[in-house]
C-alpha cells in the first residue's frame, strides 16, 4: 500500500479514537509507519535523504518498541507499505500524522489517572516528537536540493 495511503489510513484510525487505550496505541502504529517510511527512503529515497531516514527508522522502531507490545503482530499497518511514491508528499504527511497523534497524546495524559498511562504517554510524546524532528530534517534537505537545481538549471528562456 502506498504511503499516503496508509498516513491516511492512520489519521482516520486516530480520529476515530474514542479511550486513551485505543489513542496509545495509534501512536505506535504511527512510530511503526515513521520506521517503516525511513527503511524505505533509506534504500530508495534520494540520495539526500537516506542517512536521515536511517535515523528516521531507528527513531521509529525505538519507539514502537517500547509501546508496541500492546499491538497484534498482525494489526500493524505499516507492515502493509509497499511505496513510497513521492517522498516530499509522504514526509509532510508523516509529519502531520506525528503532530496529531503528540497532540492527543498530551490530552490523555493530562487526564490520566494512573502513573503508568501517564509515563507511557510522555514516552510516546518524545518518540513522535523525535520522529517528527527528523521529518522535518528531510523535508529542509529535500528544499535545499530543490533550489540548488533551481539556482543551477540552464535558462531556457535567454536569447528568444
Amino acid at each position: 500500500m502506498e504511503a499516503m495511503r496508509l498516513i491516511g489510513a492512520s489519521r482516520e484510525a486516530l480520529a476515530a479514537c474514542r479511550v486513551a487505550p485505543e489513542i496509545v496505541a495509534e501512536a505506535w502504529q504511527a512510530q511503526a509507519l515513521a520506521q517503516a517510511i525511513g527503511d524505505r527512503l533509506a534504500v530508495a529515497g534520494p540520495p539526500e535523504l537516506r542517512g536521515e531516514a536511517r535515523s528516521l527508522s531507528e527513531v521509529g522502531g525505538r519507539g514502537g518498541a517500547v509501546g508496541g507490545a500492546g499491538l497484534r503482530e498482525g494489526s500493524i499497518r505499516a507492515a502493509r507499505l509497499s511505496q513510497v511514491t513521492d517522498a516530499r508528499v509522504a514526509l509532510t504527511g508523516l509529519g502531520g500524522l506525528l503532530g496529531e497523534v503528540g497532540m492527543a497524546l498530551v490530552g490523555v495524559a493530562c487526564a490520566a489517572d494512573e502513573e503508568g498511562l501517564y509515563w507511557q504517554c510522555i514516552e510516546a510524546i518524545d518518540a513522535a516528537d523525535e520522529s517528527r524532528d527528523r521529518v522535518r530534517v528531510m523535508l529542509r534537505r529535500l528544499a535545499t536540493r530543490d533550489e540548488a537545481r533551481a539556482g543551477t538549471a540552464p535558462d531556457r528562456g535567454a536569447g528568444r
